[in-house]
């Protein structure tokens, strides 16, 4: 049999640039993270001792990781969920024959194409408690005086909605491509059965994009532990009162801030953990409700 490698070490010279990458930038300081979090030490690595799972015990009796861990949760259920929900429901409404849709199909890719960090100066300045438009508008309307730097509950409300924004565009993009490969005779067929239009988009669209919508619940819970970071560091720094201090920002602060390279190593190996557990379980339970056709 004629091979079409006729040098045994030339497929291994070609993915050889590849797999060294892979060791430098993702293996390698894999291992260097576990190892961080089994020790202690002063700056800089200094007087550095070995503590086992100390680190880890340690985390999971403080109140402030339980309290963070918790929020982290919250924050990207609501994100995930709710970004998805108006997603979709945008995506819907631009698969209709509507003028100018190309355009609007165009405008609702700009927020994802912003970095975190301007999406976070954008609606830290949308709701200014002394200049903001959305503060003023809700004064002017509802007789409100918003407040998020005194208020944590809307700080947190408002960086959920800013990060769910912010991921929209990706999400519609999506969408839209699994709803115009609905087949049309499907819809029709149903349509002269006398299904009602609901009846037709949560019996048959649903079903036929949910591979689709299981791969973006995935995408956007990775999206809100792990890319988030710049978006909460600009508008909020995890404050008032850590109401909106995620995993990703209390590591920042642990390893940066307070010097703490023990307890910032463990909390990146958990958070790898919690993000493999998480996603697991979405393929073990969430992805029994996906039909995939043939």
């Amino acid at each position: 049999m004629k091979s079409y490698f006729p040098e045994k070490v030339l497929p291994y010279l070609l993915v050889a640039p590849s797999i060294i990458i892979i060791i430098i930038f993702l293996v390698y300081p894999f291992i260097q993270a576990i190892w961080g979090s089994l020790i202690r030490g002063g700056v800089w690595g200094a007087n550095t001792r070995f503590v086992g799972l100390g680190n880890y015990v340690e985390l999971f009796t403080s109140p402030d990781y339980l309290w963070t861990l918790g929020r982290t949760f919250m924050f990207a259920t609501f994100a995930t969920l709710g970004g998805m929900a108006f997603s979709l429901g945008l995506a819907v409404l631009l698969n209709q024959r509507i003028k100018g849709r190309m355009f609007f199909r165009t405008a609702v890719i700009w927020p994802y194409a912003l970095s975190p960090v301007i999406a976070g100066v954008l609606w830290a300045l949308l709701f200014d408690p002394s200049s903001g438009l959305f503060t003023y508008l809700a004064e002017v309307m509802f007789g409100l005086e918003l407040n998020w730097r005194t208020d944590g509950t809307l700080a947190f409300i408002i960086i959920t909605i800013a990060a769910a924004w912010k991921n929209i565009g990706y999400n519609v993009v999506f969408f839209l491509a699994g709803l115009q490969n609905v087949p049309e005779q499907v819809l029709e067929s149903a349509e002269v059965d006398g299904a009602s239009s609901f009846q037709r988009f949560w019996k048959i669209s649903i079903p036929l994009i949910s591979p689709t919508i299981f791969f973006l619940l995935i995408m956007n819970y990775l999206y809100a532990f792990f890319r988030t970071f710049g978006l909460v560091d600009v508008a909020t720094q995890g404050g008032p009162g850590k109401s909106t201090e995620i995993l990703t920002y209390k590591l920042y602060q642990d390893a940066f801030v307070f010097f703490d390279g023990g307890s910032a190593n463990a909390q990146s190996v958990l958070l790898f953990i919690f993000i493999v557990g998480f996603t697991y379980l979405q393929f073990r339970y969430a992805q029994r409700g996906v039909f995939y056709g043939s």
